[in-house]
């Protein structure tokens, strides 16, 4: 059976600092819910209490505990997405790929379990399609591959964008592996990562 229509965007933008506060403070609640009590213990009650404000505060900025999980998906995506466009913009190719391997697995390992929580719920397509789409993680590994020097400078755009994916999918299915692991050293996860990387781009040259 469909799910439901759900509100899912934030009821009111905080306008002054200390209403900021407060939906930060809901949000860190929200994420913290969810990593001590999975899906099954999240719900709007326990966020607020978490939070120490009253659940008609918490209706004021979130109308459903979807619209939180579309939030608290927006602020993780945000940042990874951020730090991965920086490593992206750097001039030489090969510490373009090592800063955005970097960037993936500390990611990932810093909070495994809710980074595992919310890429089940990213798979939803209700809240897939209202996500804010910044630059395309494809788009960013796509324009390192076309810098100069790198192996794919010389592929046309079909290939490039394939390459992309590819990439992509190895770095996402190692960091994945690694949370549901329990791994904690984000360190040794990105060297491992920038081996399999470095195999593809062998071939791929």
């Amino acid at each position: 059976m469909a799910r439901p229509p759900v509100a899912l965007g934030a009821r009111k933008a905080p306008r002054q600092t200390r209403a900021a506060h407060t939906v930060d403070a809901l949000l860190e609640a929200a994420a913290l819910v969810l990593e001590e009590g999975g899906l099954a213990g999240f719900n709007t009650n326990a966020i607020a209490r978490r939070a120490g404000a009253s659940i008609g505060t918490l209706y004021q900025y979130f109308p459903s505990k979807d619209a939180l999980t579309l939030a608290l998906l927006q602020r993780e995506e945000g940042k990874f997405r951020t730090a991965a466009a920086a490593a992206s913009a750097l001039p030489d190719w090969r510490e373009a790929m090592d800063a955005f391997i970097a960037v993936a697995a500390q990611q990932q390992l810093a909070r495994p379990h809710l980074a595992r929580l919310l890429d089940q719920q990213e798979g939803r397509p209700d809240i897939r399609a209202a996500l804010n789409q910044g630059p395309s993680f494809y788009v960013l590994m796509a324009d390192i591959l076309a810098k100069p020097e790198a192996p794919g400078h010389a592929c046309d755009a079909a290939q490039l964008t394939q390459a992309a994916a590819d990439l992509l999918a190895i770095i996402r299915g190692m960091t994945d592996a690694a949370g549901e692991r329990g791994e904690r050293d984000a360190d040794d996860l990105a060297r491992r990562i920038r081996g399999s990387v470095s195999g593809y781009l062998n071939v791929l040259t």
